[in-house]
């Protein structure tokens, strides 16, 4: 059965300490073996040369104050104007009041097109020579749910006989295993349901990573290319602004579309209109009522990490 509306909206927020990231490397041999630590941040040092000393030794995005966040967003807006040629605003989108975002997909009539996964690559300022995307879909043979069996490097023409389709992303986990193994808290749930990350924080070890069981978790290797007519200019601090090489990324629901009253880029443009979306503390809310009416399909529901995404057939 699906969590309760009560249950979902209970969140655990980060507490935020009043350290700087160069407190958290070193207090890092502390916690783990001398190699350990070090193979972990080896990106870090890395990513050091593609960052500058005032987004390096920034606070933690929990503890900046209105006045910092101007400036911050400031010196990333300039930063991308000067690294991809291309003027961006940066917003600091927050959660609506009273409001728990659930996506459901109803699988009875994903055709596994794709037009998801591209609409994700274009919004959300992926590295285009890699072309990446926070959305994954799974070819499956009808008759199982066990992704093993399931392949994403299909082609041809869909649908195929005998399979179906399963887009998988960022679950945004109520229990989220990804927000308990990040050593520095980069990584944190907010009061919508959003699971987020501060970019200029995370020192891409990426626990997080290895610890999500839906593999929704991306690090970038390298810098993004993204052409400067590419880059989506409508942007915000924690959600689709480029991310710095050296760090973990992942999907927000596109906060800075659904906090401002719009849906998902993968939703508008799935043409099967298989994805539904929306507030389930809304009780007239096309997702509040598939929830009570449809026999939903949680992945991994075994695993106890009560996700906010959910799977039906018609």
């Amino acid at each position: 059965m699906p969590p309760t509306p009560e249950s979902q909206n209970k969140q655990s927020l980060p507490i935020a300490e009043n350290v700087t990231r160069r407190a958290i490397v070193k207090g890092g041999f502390a916690t783990l073996g001398a190699s350990a630590f070090v193979a972990a941040v080896s990106p870090l040092r890395n990513a050091t040369q593609y960052t500058s000393p005032a987004a390096f030794l920034q606070q933690h995005y929990t503890e900046l104050s209105a006045e910092d966040k101007v400036d911050v967003i400031a010196r990333l807006e300039a930063e991308t104007k000067e690294n991809y040629g291309a003027d961006v605003q940066i917003a600091d989108d927050r959660p609506i009041p009273g409001t728990k975002f659930v996506y459901a997909i109803n699988l009875s009539v994903c055709n596994g097109n794709g037009k998801c996964v591209e609409a994700c690559h274009r919004e959300n300022n992926h590295d285009r020579s890699t072309n990446q995307s926070y959305i994954r879909v799974i070819e499956m043979p009808q008759g199982t749910m066990d992704l093993e069996q399931g392949s994403t490097t299909y082609s041809g023409t869909v649908p195929k006989d005998g399979k179906f389709y399963l887009p998988v992303q960022c679950q945004q986990c109520d229990a989220p295993p990804c927000v308990n193994a990040c050593p520095v808290k980069a990584t944190w749930k907010e009061e919508d349901g959003i699971v987020v990350v501060d970019y200029n924080w995370c020192i891409g070890c990426r626990y997080c990573e290895a610890a999500c069981p839906y593999h929704a978790r991306r690090f970038n290797w390298k810098k993004p290319e993204i052409p400067a007519d590419e880059i989506n200019p409508d942007q915000s601090y924690l959600s689709n602004r480029v991310r710095p090489v050296g760090v973990v990324e992942k999907c927000t629901f596109c906060l800075h579309r659904t906090r401002r009253g719009k849906l998902p880029a993968c939703l508008e443009a799935c043409p099967t209109g298989a994805r539904v979306f929306g507030n389930i503390l809304d009780k007239n809310s096309n997702i509040r009522w598939i929830l009570e009416n449809k026999r939903v399909y949680i992945l991994k529901e075994e695993l106890g990490t009560k996700p906010a995404f959910f799977y039906y057939f018609q």
